[in-house]
């Protein structure tokens, strides 16, 4: 009786000590969310909320997007923000982003920031720029609005949105095929969001790609695109038939 005593005794302590690890191990990822360039962080926050019923451990930064050009908040402003959420976890991040967001991630990319990248989703991207930022970036208007980030994003070679060549990371992009801002729409051919053509979200290396029936300025609140995004983040693709993949 003793001897099966202890035999059991010793099974449950053995069967702790290989538990305990994996335990501590399956530690919610966080993923970090970026908003838009004439947004806060309250415009991210259905998606936080989706994404913490979903297990991440959400950092939804804010950060003053119309106050300086995309490496300076990239450098001083998102990954300070970053990595004081994540701590020294170790774990991989993962991102969603909404409009000049996107073009943080790819900043960041560059950067070789301290950290693993996981997967990342792109809203409504301007990754080759966009028309809009062309044909009215000199306006006083636009300055005020857009800042010196916004006059980054337009579509020549040397702007900063096409310098930052493709990318490396495992990335989806999701890209909105509704207009609701007719003045916008008019300078941007093809079909577009309202603020960014759908041919201007694509990026070279990108795993994933997909188009929703969504504005620009409320892709963030859009059940369909919070449901592809938090798909991808556990697929690696989106939640599309067979015969649509890329």
């Amino acid at each position: 009786m003793k001897s099966r005593y202890l035999i059991v005794l010793v099974l449950s302590l053995l069967g702790s000590a290989v538990t305990a690890p994996l335990a501590a191990s399956a530690q919610p990822q966080h993923l970090v969310l970026l908003h838009g360039l004439v947004r806060s962080a309250t415009a991210m926050e259905n998606l936080a909320e989706a994404a913490s019923d979903a297990g991440y451990q959400v950092c939804n930064i804010d950060y003053p997007a119309r106050q300086h050009p995309v490496g300076e908040l990239a450098r001083q402003h998102v990954l300070p923000a970053i990595m004081d959420c994540i701590g020294d976890s170790g774990e991989p991040v993962a991102f969603i982003t909404h409009s000049i967001g996107g073009i943080i991630v790819r900043q960041l990319e560059t950067m070789d920031p301290p950290f693993t990248f996981g997967r990342v989703v792109m809203l409504a991207p301007p990754n080759q720029g966009t028309p809009v930022v062309d044909k009215l970036k000199g306006s006083a208007l636009f300055k005020w609005i857009g800042g010196p980030a916004g006059a980054q994003l337009g579509t020549n070679p040397d702007s900063l949105a096409n310098r930052l060549g493709p990318t490396g990371l495992e990335l989806g992009i999701i890209a909105g095929t509704v207009s609701i801002n007719p003045l916008f729409s008019w300078l941007i051919p093809g079909n577009d969001d309202g603020v960014v053509g759908v041919e201007q979200t694509p990026l070279k290396g990108m795993n994933d790609y997909i188009r929703v029936s969504a504005t620009h300025a409320l892709m963030m609140f859009d059940d369909e695109s919070i449901h592809q995004a938090l798909y991808f983040l556990e697929h690696g693709q989106f939640d599309k038939p067979a015969d649509e993949a890329r």
